[in-house]
């Protein structure tokens, strides 16, 4: 016998399906005044000076900017009502938390559970899907080992064609954790690229409720289904992301190329709906329709 939710706490809520996805908030307080959210917004590029009431139970996930203070019944009445809340950086480009989503029901959340357990059947065809994917062709190989050799062959060669069409001098891909700024710009630029589409990543994870330590492709990390999301949009996002900025700083060399990174990152995450097309590749990948029966 399976029992829906907790006894004595089921209640009306919108369900996921129905709500508009995301609500970004920044420089701002954010509290409850009757029962309901309202946001005292300071003034930022997207939200003018002004006292603003959030309809909550209408969104999946309120996004929490710099510059914002949350009271204590915030969280208790978004916990309440299903919303989500994070605290990311500007347009998305860090994570730093995200409690869980919590959507209606666990159909997604299964279906990846699934798939990740049956390591030589679903487990590899989801991740010859990523692959193909990522390299625009569905290979014939079902040995994980000589997928991760092809496209480590094929990103070289990616390396070095962006490289040039963005005008940066490209001496390879190097990276020595225990001294990340010892890197050449290029290098520097592609880790702090790879670090704001890793939280894009780990913001759409976290709103379709999937499971970060359950990868395909990655394996150790407690984030390895984020980083298998991340790669998808490295050639798109990441590297081309990366170059630019690489150039910008030589043009500003005054500005920190971490914030050269890290602006160029935000606009292209707004411009292109960056974080959406994660969510709907996540769906996508587990055949998952909010709106169908079981996954």
């Amino acid at each position: 016998m399976v029992l829906k939710g907790r006894l004595g706490l089921e209640t009306a809520r919108i369900p996921h399906a129905d709500r508009h996805g995301l609500l970004w908030l920044s420089r701002g307080t954010l509290f409850v005044e009757d029962g309901t959210l309202r946001f005292q917004c300071a003034g930022s590029a997207e939200l003018a000076p002004g006292d603003y009431a959030i309809p909550f139970q209408t969104v999946s996930m309120i996004l929490l900017g710099p510059g914002t203070t949350v009271s204590h019944d915030v969280l208790r009445l978004a916990a309440r009502h299903g919303t989500g809340l994070a605290a990311v950086g500007d347009d998305g480009v860090r994570l730093y938390t995200a409690p869980p989503l919590g959507p209606d029901d666990s159909r997604l959340a299964r279906a990846h559970a699934r798939a990740w357990a049956d390591a030589d059947g679903a487990r590899l065809s989801i991740a010859r899907r990523l692959y193909a994917w990522r390299l625009g062709e569905v290979l014939p190989h079902r040995d994980i080992e000589v997928l991760r050799g092809i496209e480590g062959a094929r990103m070289k060669e990616t390396y070095r064609l962006l490289a040039e069409r963005h005008g940066v001098r490209w001496q390879g891909r190097r990276y020595d954790r225990a001294a990340p700024t010892a890197a050449d710009p290029p290098n520097q630029a592609i880790n702090h690229a790879a670090s704001a589409v890793e939280a894009a990543a780990g913001i759409a994870v976290a709103a379709t409720a999937a499971i970060p330590q359950l990868g395909f492709i990655h394996e150790d990390s407690a984030n390895a289904f984020v980083l298998d999301v991340a790669d998808l949009f490295r050639d798109r996002v990441t590297l081309p992301v990366a170059f630019q900025a690489v150039k910008r700083a030589e043009a500003e060399p005054a500005v920190p190329l971490e914030r050269h990174v890290r602006r160029l990152a935000g606009r292209v995450f707004r411009q292109d709906r960056v974080i959406d097309a994660m969510i709907g590749r996540i769906k996508e990948l587990f055949d998952a329709d909010d709106r169908r029966g079981d996954a």
